[in-house]
């Protein structure tokens, strides 16, 4: 049996190219950065519920410019980030100057183990960098109190779970900053791209610097503009540059496909939410892993953990997907543990990898499956029963 399952599927539809192609016969269309990126940027910060937001190139970005805003407001010193993630997070951390401390999973959502981070907190604490992993959400009560009582600010990863929440508000509402990445296998895709959101106006502006080479200019903030200017009377005004930082500015064209998909975004969620629910339901929960938290959640892909610690069945079960040409990604999208890839293994205590089990396991015997709207009923199932037949 051939599934013929990609990754992702019809991302960017046929409505999208449409849309981007009539913004293209306009007489002479601005394409670099300008009114539908300020547009899109005014949109997402309204759906995640936000104050600011700042498109960039990609979820990457996003991170970098974070992590580089909170060295210049804050200093440096310890940032808690999970093992199990997309390298750009630790490698931001790592690039400004911080440095980063680990704290495993909690199995059932894949996020970090609240209590993990909690006894990880120190006076070196600058910030926890929680990444909301495959769309689950990891927020507790007890988590977000701790860090407001010792003034600990939370950094939110939501690049993986646009929609997901936590009582109801949408993650990337409750950091201090919260990234987003718009990749094309994501629940929305620009092709390529990122948003920094926040509700602080002063990281705000920072961010919009950082984005753009240090401009002062790039600042939505005359009376921050006027002091740079009486500052540095010997420099253009046009020309002051703050910070020596990036160049990872987005285009129209990017934003265009953004607006458009967005317009989509909840219903296609509420699909993949159904989707992800069907495939737990008809996995069979003595081989697979079935019992994710599930609240708030709103998952791109399907999350397959395999029960045991089982090599040979592993092997089968990779064999099987391979056969029906399902196409899947072991440990999930960031490729596992982090503490085994080479940037951090030679730097690190020998073996630290092996103080973080639960995301060890997930490196070893976990996967995602692509998760898209147009999936049918029957074909998860089918997916379901073929994955269930290994013995």
């Amino acid at each position: 049996m051939e599934l013929n399952w990609p990754l992702m599927k019809n991302n960017i539809t046929r409505a999208d190219l449409d849309t981007l192609i009539d913004f293209l016969k306009q007489d002479d269309p601005i394409l670099t950065q300008s009114k539908q990126v300020r547009e899109f940027e005014r949109e997402w910060s309204e759906w995640v519920g936000v104050s600011y937001s700042v498109y960039v190139n990609s979820g990457a970005s996003a991170n970098l410019l974070t992590i580089a805003a909170l060295k210049y407001l804050y200093g440096g010193g310890e940032i808690i980030v999970p093992p199990l993630n997309w390298v750009s997070d630790i490698a931001s951390i790592m690039q400004n100057g911080f440095k980063p401390v680990f704290a495993d999973i909690n199995p059932r959502n894949l996020c970090m183990d609240d209590a993990q981070v909690i006894s990880k907190l120190t006076d070196q604490t600058r910030a926890v960098l929680f990444t909301h992993a495959q769309g689950f959400n990891g927020l507790t009560d007890r988590l977000l109190k701790v860090l407001e009582d010792r003034n600990i600010i939370l950094i939110e990863d939501v690049c993986e779970s646009h929609g997901a929440t936590f009582k109801g508000n949408k993650l990337g509402s409750f950091g201090l900053i919260s990234n987003f990445s718009f990749y094309y296998a994501h629940h929305l895709s620009t092709i390529e791209g990122g948003m920094v959101c926040t509700n602080d106006k002063k990281i705000y502006g920072m961010i919009r610097m950082l984005r753009s080479h240090g401009m002062v200019r790039e600042v939505n903030d005359d009376v921050t503009k006027q002091e740079y200017i009486e500052k540095h009377p010997d420099l253009s005004p046009h020309f002051i540059f703050a910070y020596p930082a990036y160049n990872v500015r987005n285009t129209e064209i990017g934003a265009v496909l953004g607006r458009n998909q967005l317009k989509r975004l909840d219903t296609n969620n509420e699909k993949r939410k159904r989707n992800f629910d069907l495939f737990l339901t008809n996995l069979d929960s003595t081989k697979y892993r079935t019992d994710f938290e599930l609240e708030g959640s709103c998952n791109y892909a399907f999350n397959l953990v395999i029960k045991d610690s089982d090599p040979s069945f592993r092997d089968k079960v990779e064999q099987k997907l391979t056969q029906a040409k399902v196409e899947f990604r072991r440990g999930s999208a960031g490729g596992g543990n982090q503490l085994r890839q080479p940037y951090l293994k030679e730097i690190m205590p020998e073996k630290e990898y092996e103080k973080y089990p639960e995301v060890d396991h997930i490196h070893f015997y976990g996967y995602y499956i692509g998760n898209y709207p147009d999936l049918e009923d029957d074909r998860i199932i089918k997916l379901c029963n073929l994955l269930n037949s290994v013995e």
